[in-house]
């Protein structure tokens, strides 16, 4: 059985898991700790590095980042403090954690795990996967190949990056009934739908354990289903990278 150690940051909780990465089960307890205030870069690796020693780890881990990274590089901070632009993150939380961590885009992690082991799995075709939580993330995958780095959450709606109406947060923070919050998700789907074409849609992320409240609700020329793995596919896909990429 090859064990790795799968690493999930988000915008509430850095959370963490050992790993199958052949069969994709999580083979310890689910551990989480507080995302810090701010999410600056050496208190989000600080982070890392109690959640590893938490599980006395050693070797290569895999960690699903929410940004885009392109070998290692930050380039984007949506949800995190905007300092983290330009650092390598794969060197920080390796130096930190005195583990090989080797980091990918939280949504493609995600994608990765419902892609081999979840609702993807077999899927032909253009399949997106987005992740409402925080924020939305969004993975593609063509004939099952990832196409990296995809942000379809910062398309704009109405003026205003997509996921600041259509996350789980904005349902939150706007206390919206599910009818009003369907109808913002419709709207967005809409415009995702004319830009990729996808022939799936799956529906990961937090929100993802309450998909009978607002999928009825959503009409689209694409089948939608929900995530298999739910919020662990983050923990699992990052596991998975790393397996790959090792």
């Amino acid at each position: 059985m090859k064990t790795l150690l799968g690493i999930d940051i988000g915008g509430s909780g850095i959370k963490g898991a050992l790993v199958n990465a052949e069969t994709g089960e999580m083979v310890s307890e689910r551990k989480r700790i507080p995302t810090p205030d701010g999410a600056h870069p050496r208190d989000v690796a600080e982070v890392v590095g109690q959640l590893v020693a938490s599980f006395k780890y050693k070797g290569v881990a895999g960690c699903g980042f929410p940004a885009v990274v392109r070998h290692g590089i930050v380039k984007t901070a949506a949800n995190i403090h905007h300092s983290w632009i330009g650092q390598d993150v794969n060197w920080m939380l390796s130096d930190i954690s005195r583990c090989t961590v080797l980091t990918v885009n939280d949504a493609d992690a995600a994608g990765i795990a419902e892609m081999s082991f979840g609702a993807g799995r077999g899927q032909k075709g253009v399949v997106l996967i987005l992740t409402l939580g925080t924020g939305i993330g969004s993975a593609i995958f063509v004939d099952g190949k990832l196409v990296p780095n995809l942000e379809l959450g910062h398309i704009k709606i109405r003026g205003r990056d997509a996921e600041n109406r259509a996350s789980d947060a904005a349902r939150q923070d706007k206390d919206l009934t599910w009818k009003k919050y369907a109808r913002r998700l419709q709207e967005y789907l809409d415009e995702v739908q004319a830009l990729v074409w996808p022939d799936l849609i799956i529906i990961g992320g937090g929100i993802s354990k309450q998909t009978d409240e607002y999928l009825p609700l959503i009409k689209s020329q694409a089948k939608i289903i929900p995530a298999q793995l739910l919020n662990q596919a983050g923990i699992v896909g990052a596991a998975m990278y790393a397996h790959l990429q090792s």
